[in-house]
């Protein structure tokens, strides 16, 4: 439908040659090509994937169940139209740290990736009710009767309860600005099996399997029902196509990092993660690079020695393991200059950059200058 031409619109032009332009104007919006119903349908069903991309699990799972609860969705399965198959070499685990994330070393805690790290092996032995109990509640306990409650010596409570400080601290002050904190939903952990890391989901209801339509019994079904169970089992079949486009993407993705960055999750070393892009990885997998960076921009995996980290952390580019390791070499060594920094740098990581380059991202880093970081501590 175009724009109607009419008298009152012309009634508040002030002159002749204004009703001119108007008229004219309106002729060629009139004349503009109008969307299809099959591009409507497009749009909309991008906006549809991309809404499911981005979704956290645990709204995933309830929107899985509510789909399977509906009475065409039993029925199209007991006639064999759907059926679920499973996904290979998956299977489901529990989370060991439920809840507690982590952020990058370039975000200011460089250690929580490094599973040899010696806090996370000793959050390891402790256990995870004993730690949230002793240490992430609010209940006041001082560090002895912590170290009596988990096992451990009065000292080590003492670095485990400073570290949980320093972690609510940097929370709290070092934000630029009171932006609300980004919620990562977590979808797998990762454990070592046989030498070789493997996944296992969190939610079983989404990753049961993967949806399967058995064409020519789709064909017979609809001719035997009526016009308005036909379309509504139609409709329900887009959605479980679309959910099945994210499951299935998430899943490729997630067996495609464990496999690049096999050598860091077998030792832990932050050292072993090797460069990859998103834009590779989508290239890799055949998927659109936006769709895939809406799908793992706000997930996180959990990693063998039991701690959670953004799926990013599994995707990270030259640049940001060069600022990794700028950081963990700076903050071990002080005294250093920055043409210290630079030929280690070279000598060590095989990273070539201009002592200009190294104060830069120094700064960015929030590290100070030879003689002004004696108080940065590596953890």
């Amino acid at each position: 439908m175009g724009i109607p031409l009419e008298a009152d619109v012309f009634s508040m032009c002030p002159s002749p040659y204004f009703k001119s332009r108007i008229h004219d104007i309106m002729v060629r919006i009139n004349k503009m090509p109008r969307l299809s119903l099959s591009t409507t349908m497009s749009l909309q069903g991008r906006l549809k994937l991309a809404h499911l991309l981005e979704m956290p699990e645990a709204e995933l799972e309830r929107l899985v169940q509510s789909l399977e609860k509906q009475p065409v969705f039993k029925l199209l399965k007991s006639s064999g139209v759907l059926r679920v198959t499973p996904f290979p070499k998956a299977f489901f685990t529990a989370r060991r740290f439920a809840g507690w994330g982590l952020r990058t070393s370039s975000e200011g805690l460089p250690d929580l990736l490094d599973g040899n790290c010696e806090l996370a092996r000793l959050m390891q032995r402790i256990g995870v009710e004993r730690f949230e109990a002793c240490f992430l509640k609010e209940e006041k306990l001082s560090d002895s009767e912590r170290a009596r409650r988990c096992g451990i010596s009065a000292q080590d409570a003492k670095r485990l309860r400073e570290f949980m400080d320093r972690a609510f601290i940097r929370a709290e002050f070092e934000r630029p600005a009171p932006l609300p904190e980004k919620v990562f939903s977590a979808v797998a952990g990762i454990e070592i099996q046989d030498g070789r890391p493997v996944l296992g989901f969190f939610n079983r209801e989404i990753w049961r399997g993967r949806y399967c339509v058995e064409a020519g019994r789709l064909a017979v079904f609809l001719r035997s029902q009526s016009a308005r169970q036909a379309e509504r089992a139609q409709a329900l079949l887009r959605r479980l196509e679309f959910l099945d486009q994210r499951k299935t993407t998430l899943y490729r993705a997630l067996e495609a990092l464990i496999e690049a960055q096999a050598g860091y999750l077998k030792t832990g070393e932050p050292s072993r993660r090797q460069p990859l892009t998103q834009r590779a990885l989508a290239t890799a997998l055949d998927a659109d690079p936006s769709a895939l960076n809406r799908l793992i921009s706000n997930k996180s995996i959990q990693l063998p020695w039991g701690l959670e980290a953004p799926i990013k952390a599994l995707v990270p580019s030259a640049k940001t393991l060069a600022l990794d390791r700028l950081y963990d070499l700076a903050c071990a060594n002080p005294s250093m200059s920055d043409e210290g920094l630079r030929k280690e740098m070279a000598e060590r990581h095989n990273v070539h950059l201009s002592r200009r380059s190294i104060a830069q991202y120094r700064k960015n880093l929030k590290i100070g200058k030879r003689g002004l970081r004696e108080g940065a501590a590596v953890i």
